[in-house]
């Protein structure tokens, strides 16, 4: 069989700094956009950051209007919810997304169904959706992160719950990615210390997983039309997953505890794009294909730093949950990348056995910043184990980004470890 010796690269145009996002009406002239949808939730939008550069655009003779109940953690109500308002006051020459992943991701979706005919899960990835791709061309979509952790400002991904079925699945096309991302890491200093960490665990594993993920010329070798934006491991990814392990490890516990301290927010800004912009064609693998799962089938848990009217398992924060005992478990796929991982991250007390370097590496990171011991701390026991099993084995495009095979009971295992992790 003919192995693969291409892969493929994709980023959005940039503009990152303090202040980027006080030129966005200048950055939409590029785009002759003229009447633009401004998509935020409630808790962004009582920052003033969305209000601000709504009126910014409107003093430049933008038409703006604002759609600010995006859903923390989208789901297909909310989405459907977010589009439906957008068909009913469209059409729209642009849309501006300001706030977290769930902002960025229901602006990714308002703008799929804006553009192109049909209803949500045509397009939601199979076996959960019927995985349609778009027929035209999506309108100029502007991501204004204000929460470091995503990097869907870099992505081809829309994250949703699917309320019937209690998983977590999502959108991956080409076509989703923004335009242009703007970076301002002065809007990511309301985010509390509770988002701060788990957002950045999320970083942490969108570098990791690029990282570690299948090289892409281990796979058989593809048809031009059936390329897909997760590749693979591939060169270019490496850097930037390796630069943002190397700013992760000098700016976030920093970020984390002290707040007000510029440089780490600027820092953790710097490796959200950077993750983004590796994981965004390289991949992730077995942490995301659980972490949907367990955020898709909370039952009580309510994070510090979020919204408190309904339970919710942050998705950076299901990412890590069982990112040690993965990454345990993918280390025999690639020792040296593991070690190397964790030496990128600060680790220097590497154990007799560098299996448990890495794992070791992380554990410590998340008891200094406050993230949960585990899937028992949020409310799951073994006897869920596989209930988790069955919702991760839906994200095969995930686990196929895995450095090695994972069966049903691999991801058991893992889970199971993962219950309690120190």
């Amino acid at each position: 069989m003919t192995q693969e010796t291409v892969f493929t690269y994709g980023a959005p145009a940039l503009k990152f700094g303090p202040g980027a996002s006080d030129e966005i009406a200048h950055d939409l002239q590029a785009y002759d956009a003229r009447r633009v949808l401004v998509v935020t939730d409630p808790g962004v939008a009582a920052t003033g950051h969305p209000g601000r550069i709504t009126e910014q655009l409107r003093t430049q003779g933008i038409e703006a209007v604002v759609f600010d109940r995006v859903h923390v953690e989208p789901t297909d109500a909310s989405l459907v919810e977010a589009v439906d308002f957008a068909r009913d006051r469209g059409p729209w020459d642009a849309i501006v997304a300001v706030g977290g992943g769930s902002s960025i991701d229901t602006a990714k979706a308002v703008n799929l169904l804006t553009s192109n005919p049909g209803e949500l899960m045509d397009y939601v990835n199979a076996p959960v959706g019927r995985a349609r791709a778009p027929q035209h061309p999506l309108k100029p979509l502007v991501a204004v992160p204000t929460t470091t952790g995503t990097g869907s400002e870099s992505t081809t991904i829309c994250v949703l719950d699917v309320l019937s079925l209690h998983v977590k699945t999502g959108i991956s096309h080409p076509r989703l990615r923004p335009t242009l991302a703007v970076v301002d890491p002065r809007l990511t200093t309301t985010q509390p210390a509770g988002v701060t960490a788990a957002a950045g665990m999320d970083i942490l594993c969108h570098a990791l997983e690029s990282w570690t993920a299948r090289p892409y010329d281990s796979y058989p070798r593809k048809a031009p039309e059936e390329r897909v934006p997760y590749c693979g491991a591939n060169p270019v990814a490496d850097l930037w997953a390796e630069k943002a392990m190397t700013l992760l490890a000098t700016s976030f516990r920093r970020a984390v505890h002290h707040g007000d301290d510029e440089e780490a927010r600027e820092q953790m800004a710097l490796a959200a794009t950077f993750a983004g912009m590796g994981f965004g064609n390289a991949g992730v693998h077995v942490p995301h294909a659980n972490a949907y799962p367990v955020a898709g089938r909370v039952r009580s848990f309510r994070p510090d730093g979020y919204p408190q009217h309904a339970p919710l398992v942050p998705h950076g924060m299901a990412v890590s949950l069982t990112a040690p005992e993965a990454f345990r478990f993918t280390f025999d796929a690639d020792p040296a990348r593991h070690v190397r991982a964790a030496e990128l991250l600060g680790g220097c007390d590497r154990p007799t056995d560098a299996r448990d370097f890495l794992p070791q590496v992380l554990t410590t990171l998340m008891r200094d910043i406050g993230i949960p011991n585990g899937l028992g701390a949020v409310g799951y026991a073994e006897g869920d184990v596989d209930d988790l099993v069955e919702g991760a084995l839906k994200q095969q495009r995930l686990l196929a980004t895995a450095p090695k095979e994972v069966t049903a009971d691999d991801l058991a295992g893992i889970l199971t470890r993962s219950m309690e992790l120190w």
